[in-house]
């Protein structure tokens, strides 16, 4: 993602993970933001790939790593059974 390297690689997903988390209504600590944060960004990463859209700036690269937070969360919720909001 943009070789961003880790540590920025790693707050890009702590704030897509915070902002996924508020959009779907929910409460996590930190360090469940940052996983979901990661995952989602790999998701989305692998979703813009497959559409064939690359973010080329950190806005880019966290709407997607958001974007994929937010289908991540979402599709947990499917899976569990479960409806927020």
């Amino acid at each position: 993602m943009l070789g961003l390297g880790l540590i920025g690689f790693l707050i890009v997903g702590l704030i897509a993970g915070y902002i996924a988390e508020k959009i779907h209504g929910r409460e996590h600590t930190l360090l469940q933001n940052l996983v979901v944060g990661v995952v989602g960004a790999y998701i989305g990463g692998i979703l813009s790939w497959i559409l064939g859209l690359q973010p080329t700036n950190i806005i880019g690269a966290l709407i997607v790593a958001i974007l994929g937070a937010v289908l991540l969360l979402f599709i947990v919720d499917r899976v569990r059974g479960t409806s927020r909001g």
